[in-house]
């Protein structure tokens, strides 16, 4: 249900690795190795054992190679498990069913949709074996989130074989890296939360066996039918002219 929003997330963390600037000799190796090779996604849950999560990157053969050291930096993504419903004081849910037609649907159908405000928390953690590269990542990040344009980000929904496009916003620009303490004296690690504030769509055409209009398969998802606009019209009383 919330795939699109980790796409998007995805998406938006490709856009920050082709933003950064190399400072540090780490940075240049990150910068020149590729975005593949560069952020990862760790397990679906939040990273509160991140040495696990750089075991985890060192058994990964990123390079169909021998085994050899895990490149470093790099900067694991993890999304969690739970949502909670965004404040009401910032957002509301569309609970009851509304019916809509899309613009670029040429058969003009008629659906229902209702949206779910949420609140899905996200981590980053940075692993460099040197403290500069692993602030210098911290710090672009913090520049790139605070940039206007990239206070939010776009999912992408697939419904009657259209993609439609709904919003997902940082909670704040404001995204301090804390520093978590390890064993290993030669890797620094940087954590950074986010909050997403996302709408989840839930889209409704008739089921099969149900009233529509024609205009489509009941039980094909990429080309449903739609609802019917107009099922009567009744003509009472007497209209007489002025």
């Amino acid at each position: 249900m919330f795939e699109p929003v980790k796409v998007a997330l995805a998406e938006y963390l490709g856009r920050f690795y082709a933003s950064l600037v190399p400072g540090t000799r780490g940075m240049s190796e990150f910068c020149a190795r590729g975005l593949e090779k560069s952020i990862a996604w760790a397990p679906g849950r939040m990273i509160d054992a991140a040495e696990e999560m750089l075991d985890s990157w060192q058994r990964n053969d990123t390079d169909s190679a021998a085994t050899q050291p895990a490149k470093l930096p790099v900067m694991l993504v993890a999304m969690s498990k739970d949502t909670s419903p965004t404040d009401r004081s910032y957002t509301r849910n569309a609970a009851d069913p509304e019916y809509i037609t899309f613009p670029c649907d040429p058969k003009a159908r008629a659906f229902k949709v209702r949206t779910f405000a949420a609140d899905i928390r996200a981590q980053l953690v940075i692993f460099a074996h040197d403290e500069p590269t692993a602030r210098s990542i911290a710090a672009q990040f913090m520049l790139f989130a605070d940039t206007f344009v990239n206070r939010r980000m776009v999912s992408s929904w697939r419904f009657a074989g259209m993609e439609h496009y709904w919003p997902v916003m940082l909670e704040s620009p404001a995204v301090p890296a804390m520093s978590i303490q390890t064993d290993a004296k030669n890797i620094t690690m940087l954590a950074m939360d986010l909050t997403l504030k996302a709408t989840v769509p839930l889209y409704q055409a008739p089921k099969v066996g149900e009233p529509n209009d024609g205009k489509g398969d009941p039980a094909n998802p990429e080309d449903p039918a739609g609802y019917p606009l107009v099922v009567e019209v009744n003509r009472t009383g007497n209209v007489s002219a002025p």
